[in-house]
């Protein structure tokens, strides 16, 4: 996930669009690897989407598709790939609807793409989705990424996660080292350790996470059998 702004940066704007993606990618089984927020600057979005692209299965932009001078992230994606930046031109009869006549050089910048961009159409949005190859590129504005993501949201669907909670009230260095044992037990199993401060009902939150269910049973069956009966408050 990149997010493209420097606004974003010096903190003049809170990031939305990853606090919503977060969940729910998560939610369809994907597994988010990195995010990272990049200023508006062509020669560092093109390296970052070209080293994303080159790693990872999807890589979601945000940011930087208007009409002014600092949208530069269609001119970014296109030399990451070393494509030009064309109009496209279902967009553009798009772009040209929605302004109703001539259009300026400054509306023509929706209608702008890398070379070979292709448009992922839905009944839930009125405006396309636009990528290119693996990389799938959404606006900053909050509201219209989440409806465009929501528009497809299941071409991401994956292999579900699976998890347990367990909350105790013991504190988490003397949880340690058996948390260790049982990461090494179970390494397919992702086994977070999470302490509260201050002090709540219980003192650490231990998350394990596994898509595959029956391996995270026995993981969990391997946790409790390891904890004192009263040192659990609860499990989820």
């Amino acid at each position: 996930m990149i997010l493209i702004g420097n606004e974003l940066l010096s903190g003049r704007v809170e990031d939305a669009n990853a606090k919503f993606l977060l969940p729910e990618l998560y939610a369809l089984g994907v597994a988010v690897k990195r995010v990272v927020v990049i200023p508006d600057d062509v020669d560092e979005i093109a390296e970052t989407v070209r080293d994303c692209a080159g790693r990872f299965d999807y890589v979601f932009t945000s940011g930087g598709v208007g009409p002014t001078h600092d949208d530069l992230t269609i001119a970014g994606v296109a030399r990451a790939f070393g494509r030009r930046v064309v109009h496209h031109e279902e967009l553009k009869t798009l772009v040209a609807s929605y302004f109703e006549g001539s259009l300026t050089p400054e509306q023509l910048r929706f209608a702008e793409v890398p070379e070979g961009a292709q448009l992922i159409y839905s009944e839930q949005s009125p405006w396309p989705v636009l990528h290119y190859e693996n990389v799938y590129i959404f606006p900053g504005v909050p509201w219209i990424l989440k409806s465009k993501f929501t528009a497809i949201r299941d071409h991401f669907r994956a292999v579900p996660f699976h998890s347990k909670t367990v909350f105790v009230n013991q504190d988490e260095v003397a949880l340690a080292p058996m948390l260790s044992r049982l990461s090494e037990q179970f390494p397919a199993v992702a086994i977070g350790s999470y302490p509260t401060f201050p002090e709540t009902d219980y003192r650490v939150k231990i998350v394990l996470e596994s898509k595959d269910r029956e391996l995270l049973e026995r993981a969990f069956v391997a946790l409790m059998n390891s904890l004192d009966a009263e040192m659990v408050v609860g499990v989820c």
